[in-house]
């Protein structure tokens, strides 16, 4: 990265979330820098989903301001949304098509024409590893493959701001080491925010670091700070354990 500030392509400010009377997202409010890759942590139930899903305006906050790449999610949400790519926890695929066929399919819903698709397809083909089984049966792939296909449809307009949820979930170890390779990849062109329980996923591709527990953002830093947080040099997760311990 260069010496210049960076471009904020996702701002969030003072975001709230109720479920009847209970409030499970408190006053979030967080940045998100071109070239950078943020990683979301805390335990079950500490609001990371929720939150993604705000960030992607699949559920709306009870308070507070979402503005992607300046456009505000709330107020201009086609045009806002445009600029973001998302993988849910649960990968949204349809398992009876064909890996080209199913990214065809997610290329011509962001609005691209049959050319425009066809080399989207290819290059988000080629960034996700998926040459080599273009024609076969989504249903038919690993789990590991049909992250990959998740992921693609997700970059596959070339989105400024990618949200990836557990991106890792289940996977073997060598299908983790080869997704995050591919979130570092993504680093490298857009920004990137993704939740994870996995410590060593923080450590090997994120820039920065939030920790969220119920429902509040207690920790904003980068991973190295986090890394020697407390005095205890290159123990993440003892250190990650140590704070939300003591902000219980």
């Amino acid at each position: 990265m260069s010496g210049a500030t960076p471009e904020i392509t996702l701002s969030v400010r003072n975001l709230t979330r109720r479920f009847g009377n209970r409030q499970v997202i408190h006053d979030l409010s967080l940045e998100l820098k071109r070239g950078e890759v943020l990683g979301l942590l805390g335990h079950n139930g500490a609001g990371k989903s929720t939150t993604l899903q705000m960030l992607t305006g699949c559920l709306l906050p009870n308070g507070g301001e979402i503005e992607i790449c300046g456009i505000d999610l709330l107020r201009q949400p086609a045009l806002a949304k445009a600029h973001i790519g998302y993988l849910p926890e649960t990968p949204p695929l349809y398992r009876e098509l064909s890996v080209n066929d199913y990214l065809t399919f997610a290329a011509r819903l962001r609005g691209m024409k049959r050319g425009e698709a066809a080399a989207a397809l290819a290059q988000a083909k080629q960034r996700c590893g998926l040459e080599a089984v273009g024609k076969e049966i989504i249903g038919t792939l690993s789990k590991g493959y049909q992250q990959r296909v998740g992921i693609a449809q997700a970059i596959i307009h070339s989105p400024d701001v990618i949200v990836l949820d557990e991106p890792t979930i289940g996977l073997d170890p060598s299908q983790i080491r080869d997704i995050r390779n591919l979130i570092r990849e993504l680093g490298n062109r857009s920004s990137v925010i993704f939740s994870t329980h996995l410590l060593g996923e923080v450590e090997s591709v994120c820039d920065r670091v939030h920790i969220m527990q119920e429902g509040r953002l207690i920790y904003d830093d980068t991973t190295a700070a986090l890394a020697s947080y407390g005095g205890e040099p290159g123990h993440l997760e003892e250190n990650f354990i140590r704070l939300t311990e003591t902000q219980r």
